[in-house]
């Protein structure tokens, strides 16, 4: 009576004994830039919620959650129904996903899921595409792609979300307002941008992405008709550039012209002389470095070049104790009209500084040596040879001390590049790029220079290849 005692309680108290875990889509075939819901069915009580970041190697773009405990012949059992959303780019298959129900181990079914291509005509409702003049082109040139997209009238958009299309490789050096105007039975919006490649190569330029809501009628459980709105992503095509290396061994590519300002000609000892350069074109001024001079016996003062729309500008500042001449300035580059190397300067300029140290000229006297008699100069003899000794040891002694404690070495650090300036490190490590580490970090420069957020960099690597090279200011 004891034990049927406690087997008569047992029963009485709600128990929890099913566990499992049943995997579900809404759709198991789509088109491409549609969206998939995976639903996971869970069953029991303890349940370890899974973390899941992506479903067949795409983001989870919302999850959702919804719980229920029902009674079925006396046992009370849970459910949870956990909701991710993904977009999946390309045929694959959701692999079988484990939680931890009881402290046991449950996993659902694996699910095919078949992605077809869109299919985009000229009757589409919404079309997306990337037209670029120019297929081919060579480093720093100057090109234009336009960004089209079209809405046919007539079709509703709730809302729309638009992502660009990723430059990598490309300096984007304009870009359009929006263009809005009708063409036929379609609205039509138009974004240019002006682009020049960083490097040689194949480069590819990445899909624009637009995704767009329209309201759908759908039927409830009762099968009343209800209004929702349903998101679809449209892609446009990619972009393949060829990019040929400048010929001529020139650095620059374009049509520019090249001209100085400056306040006076004539200033007083230790008073700065102000010089504005300026060049003015289309073409790959993002690539040019500073114009700094070197001039003997003149201090010279640089600041950071600036570039606004198609002008470069770099202000300097001149002090001396003596008169001077700033050298024409010179630029060098390939020609795209003439397709010729051609070499524009600006004019010599010649300061002149009140109040400056007259040069004079260094005249050495020598005196007529007297006649000395022979005892004294065989003694003088010694004395020298004593002298040309003691020097040499004094001059070894150094030297050798020179080597050991390296005094040039603190000096080094110095001339470290700003590992802060990315676009200068991908500029330094362009002649290098054969080197896969080297590349690599190029990568993922211009993955940061486009994406600040990604912050994505081995220091440590970028060091190393630096170091190697022998790569400095």
């Amino acid at each position: 009576m004891k034990n049927l005692g406690k087997i008569f309680l047992i029963l009485l108290t709600p128990i929890y004994i099913f566990a499992s875990v049943v995997a579900s889509v809404d759709s198991t075939t789509v088109t491409k830039g549609e969206y998939v819901t995976l639903n996971l069915n869970v069953s029991g009580e303890n349940i370890q919620r899974p973390s899941i970041d992506s479903i067949c190697g795409n983001d989870i773009l919302s999850s959702g959650s919804q719980t229920s405990i029902t009674m079925i012949n006396g046992e009370y059992k849970k459910n949870y129904i956990l909701s991710y959303k993904f977009m999946p780019l390309k045929s694959c298959i959701i692999e079988p996903i484990e939680i931890d129900i009881n402290s046991k181990i449950e996993k659902s079914k694996s699910i095919k899921i078949e992605v077809t291509k869109q299919k985009v005509d000229k009757n589409s409702d919404f079309t997306l595409s990337l037209v670029s003049e120019k297929k081919e082109v060579l480093v720093g040139e100057s090109f234009k792609v336009d960004l089209i997209f079209k809405q046919k009238i007539g079709a509703d958009a709730v809302d729309s979300k638009f992502q660009e299309p990723k430059f990598k490789g490309f300096w984007i050096k304009g870009q359009s307002e929006q263009k809005a105007y009708k063409e036929g039975d379609f609205n039509i919006v138009k974004i240019s941008y002006v682009l020049s490649a960083q490097r040689e190569g194949n480069l590819a330029i990445s899909p624009a992405k637009i995704a767009i809501a329209k309201r759908v009628h759908t039927r409830d459980s009762w099968g009343i008709f209800m209004q929702s709105v349903k998101w679809k992503t449209y892609f446009s095509n990619p972009l393949d550039i060829s990019v040929k290396p400048l010929p001529f061994a020139v650095k620059y590519i374009g049509d520019f012209t090249i001209s100085v300002d400056i306040d006076k000609t004539s200033i007083d000892k230790n008073e700065a002389l102000n010089l504005r350069l300026k060049i003015v074109g289309n073409g790959n001024l993002e690539d040019m470095q500073s114009f700094k001079p070197t001039i003997d016996g003149v201090t010279v003062f640089d600041e950071k070049i600036v570039i606004k729309d198609n002008e470069l500008t770099q202000k300097m500042a001149f002090i001396s104790d003596n008169d001077f001449v700033i050298k024409p300035f010179i630029l060098k580059y390939f020609d795209t009209k003439t397709k010729k190397v051609k070499t524009i300067t600006t004019k010599e300029i010649k300061i002149d500084v009140k109040g400056a140290k007259i040069k004079e000229e260094l005249v050495i006297k020598r005196d007529i040596p007297k006649e000395i008699p022979q005892t004294v100069e065989i003694k003088n003899n010694s004395i020298s040879t004593i002298w040309a000794v003691s020097i040499f040891i004094i001059g070894l002694f150094v030297g050798i001390l020179i080597m050991i404690l390296k005094p040039w070495a603190k000096f080094k650090n110095s001339k470290k590049i700003n590992l802060k300036d990315e676009k200068l490190l991908l500029i330094k490590l362009l002649p290098f790029k054969d080197d896969k580490e080297v590349q690599k970090i190029m990568d993922d420069l211009e993955e940061n220079i486009y994406n600040p957020n990604s912050q994505k960099l081995d220091k440590k690597l970028l060091k190393e290849c630096l170091s190697k090279y022998e790569i400095t200011t």
